[in-house]
């Protein structure tokens, strides 16, 4: 398998999100423990498990000159990630913090973190 530059990645809020400089995307499966009496009568005996509900989350950074204030918190968005112009994943997601780092000896940024809702597509091109 090739690697991929990161350098192609975009973010996606309608339109592309100018200033953002990398992003991360959190995606779970909550794993339901279904061990009983029977299971564990033996010492060392194993739990047993079977697949819950999944979820996505995660935030994407970008300098304050070129990242968006006005993202709200009260209504979902539809986010696009983008790795590399043909790769991606859409879904509808909620911004749920946002973070400001400013030092003396260096750029403004922002973070803003979201939480997935519902369905997350991927796409291969």
């Amino acid at each position: 398998m090739a690697e991929l530059s990161g350098t192609g990645g975009m973010v996606y809020i309608g339109a592309d999100i100018g200033g953002i400089k990398s992003w991360t995307l959190d995606y779970t499966l909550d794993m339901l423990d279904t061990t009983d009496f029977t299971d564990g009568n033996t010492t060392n005996s194993q739990r047993t498990f079977i697949p819950g509900l999944s979820q996505w989350s995660g935030s994407f950074e970008g300098y304050k000159d070129g990242a968006p204030q006005g993202l709200g918190f009260s209504s979902s968005v539809t986010l696009k990630l983008e790795e590399d112009g043909t790769y991606f994943w859409t879904g509808s997601a909620y911004i749920t913090g946002l973070h400001e780092t400013t030092s003396v000896d260096g750029v403004i940024t922002i973070t803003y973190d979201y939480q997935g809702t519902g369905e997350l597509t991927e796409s291969t091109g």
